[in-house]
């Protein structure tokens, strides 16, 4: 999980190796546990229409928490409940297809949820989350690359990090497997799915 800012991080870096940095008092402050703010987040995808363009989308209804250990970041954890039928593409009848039992069942599957399982420090800024995704009654391995954006105290004295990620799947590993034939060759759905997340998370008082 992301814990250290840029210059904390440049510094360290410089002067030993990762697995024998001392513990900031900074970074240790930042351990606890915190709430991901669903009104100042977003959990978004892309995926391949008709071979030619891009469909993006999101997810509007998700809760999750966090908790982020500033000495150890291997020992910080993440999870993460997406409402399936909060999904946005702007087109109400291509949202009501994906909703529908061809994609995801909403009405049968109505969450989609991921369970960290390791969290590792890459360098600088950059963190991997990896995890158990479930997609309707599918679970598999999930890692999710992160950056690092910061903290601050809000107006309101929350104290907030932020980060984003992205991640890549290909969505029949989860058995989303609709799709139908072009007639100039081609499917009208890609496989390949890009998930991105922009997250703030609130500190527990």
């Amino acid at each position: 999980m992301a814990l250290f800012n840029r210059k904390n991080q440049t510094v360290a870096a410089e002067a030993a190796p990762a697995a024998a940095l001392p513990v900031d008092p900074a970074l240790a402050a930042l351990t606890g546990d915190y709430t991901i703010d669903p009104a100042h987040s977003s959990i978004g995808f892309t995926v391949r229409h008709a071979m030619v363009t891009n469909v993006r989308g999101s997810f509007g209804g998700h809760e999750g928490t966090l908790h982020l250990d500033g000495t150890d970041p291997s020992r910080s954890t993440a999870s993460l409940d997406v409402q399936i039928e909060s999904v946005d593409t702007g087109i109400a009848d291509r949202d009501g297809h994906l909703r529908s039992a061809d994609f995801f069942d909403a009405e049968k599957f109505p969450l989609m949820t991921f369970r960290s399982t390791q969290a590792e420090q890459l360098g600088g800024d950059a963190y991997r989350i990896t995890g158990d995704l479930t997609i309707k009654d599918v679970t598999k391995p999930l890692a999710i690359d992160l950056e690092f954006n910061g903290t601050a105290t809000d107006p309101y004295g929350n104290e907030r990090v932020g980060f984003e990620g992205s991640a890549t799947i290909l969505r029949t590993d989860w058995g989303l497997t609709w799709n139908s034939a072009l007639e100039t060759g081609g499917v009208l759905v890609g496989d390949k799915v890009k998930l991105t997340f922009d997250i703030s998370a609130i500190k527990a008082a």
